[in-house]
């Protein structure tokens, strides 16, 4: 296939990468870096990277990244020095969004990635071997598969590692002389023949640490990073603009044949704060649900029940459209998130229910999925 039938193809994808969705303002502050303390190996000077990810109005920059602003600066500089940049938070928390818009607007390429699992193994850390290859020519260049830590040494650009804490410990620490010296040994090619990192090089990982079936990272890999929490959003206007913003689009085309009231996002939002924090508006404790109650997860919903609205209902969203999605988002980890739910539902939606027709037609919905 020719690049140029690979680039129609890629126009027709689902989900573009970071820098071909937001290509026209990488352009633009190419164009306006002239920066003569750009370091080397960067495509944009670390203020036009902050811009790229928080925006900027007058030159048409799209704000990307909502919530904590002086995090973005502290992994800017992070990724200047000579240490990776570690985000931690709990999921749906845009920690690996925020991981591809640096890598896009620092390298241009936010696809050298891997992926922790389970299964995750030190070839896709370094390097592995196309056997055919390396039985008919021995251990050659053309012959290595190199990682994407390979080729972001090898080029010069920033690698993500996402859920870097879901690899066995061993695994990680192959990292660990990686990050440390910025150089990959490769003996089947001779004891000192060896691979070191251009300026650009670096590593963004994430991790969730409060997650079942995670590892430890050791104390000598955790020394390589530093380390940047990201946050639940808490501010609650700030969520309901932020949900609308994604929710126009992921709608597309659709958005203009959807009416979704500015009462059900905020009724999603409240609902959403007031399981992760366990206590409403007026003081009532909740238990906290197992199921995560992110900003994403919320925008999941509204876009589903959006969805609904249109090709099931009158297109208008509702109350009870928002109950029927909420089903699939808490019961996924642990049954005993339904009874705190159905408390919740007993004790607190009823009673709204009393005052709003939108709350009354949440609440009339959900008695059928909380028994």
């Amino acid at each position: 296939m020719g690049a140029e039938a690979i680039m129609v193809k890629n126009a027709q994808a689902i989900r573009l990468s970071a820098e071909q969705r937001y290509a026209d303002e990488l352009n633009t502050l190419l164009e306006l870096d002239n920066a003569n303390n750009k370091p080397q190996g960067w495509n944009l000077s670390p203020k036009l990277v902050r811009q790229f990810i928080l925006g900027n109005k007058e030159l048409g920059i799209s704000r990307k990244f909502f919530g904590d602003d002086p995090l973005v600066d502290r992994a800017i500089v992070s990724l200047l020095g000579k240490q990776g940049l570690m985000l931690v938070g709990k999921p749906g928390t845009a920690k690996s969004m925020l991981s591809e818009l640096l890598a896009a607007a620092i390298s241009g390429d936010s696809n050298l990635t891997i992926q922790g699992t389970a299964g995750t193994s030190e070839d896709h850390i370094r390097y592995a071997w196309n056997y055919a290859l390396l039985l008919a020519e021995g251990p050659t260049e053309r012959a290595l598969i190199g990682s994407p830590i390979y080729h972001g040494m090898q080029q010069g650009k920033i690698v993500r590692f996402e859920e870097i804490t879901r690899c066995p410990p061993e695994i990680q620490d192959a990292l660990v002389s990686l990050m440390s010296e910025k150089q990959m040994m490769i003996p089947e090619m001779g004891q000192s023949v060896k691979m070191s990192a251009k300026p650009g090089f670096n590593l963004i990982a994430t991790a969730n640490l409060h997650d079942r079936g995670v590892h430890e990272m050791s104390a000598a890999l955790k020394r390589r990073f530093n380390f940047e929490t990201v946050n639940p959003i808490t501010d609650k206007n700030f969520e309901i603009e932020l949900i609308q913003t994604q929710l126009n689009q992921e709608l597309g085309e659709l958005k203009s044949q959807v009416i979704v009231p500015i009462d059900v996002i905020e009724l999603l939002v409240t609902t959403f704060q007031e399981l992760r924090q366990g206590q409403t508006q007026n003081g009532t404790h909740l238990k906290v649900p197992d199921a995560v109650m992110s900003t994403a997860e919320a925008v999941n919903i509204v876009y589903a029940s959006a969805l609904d609205a249109y090709y099931f209902g009158d297109g208008t969203l509702n109350g009870g459209q928002i109950a029927k999605q909420l089903i699939g988002v808490v019961l996924k980890d642990n049954a005993d998130d339904i009874k705190r739910i159905q408390f919740y539902m007993d004790n607190v939606v009823r009673e709204r229910a009393k005052h709003s027709s939108q709350w009354h037609s949440f609440y009339q919905v959900s008695k059928h999925f909380w028994k």
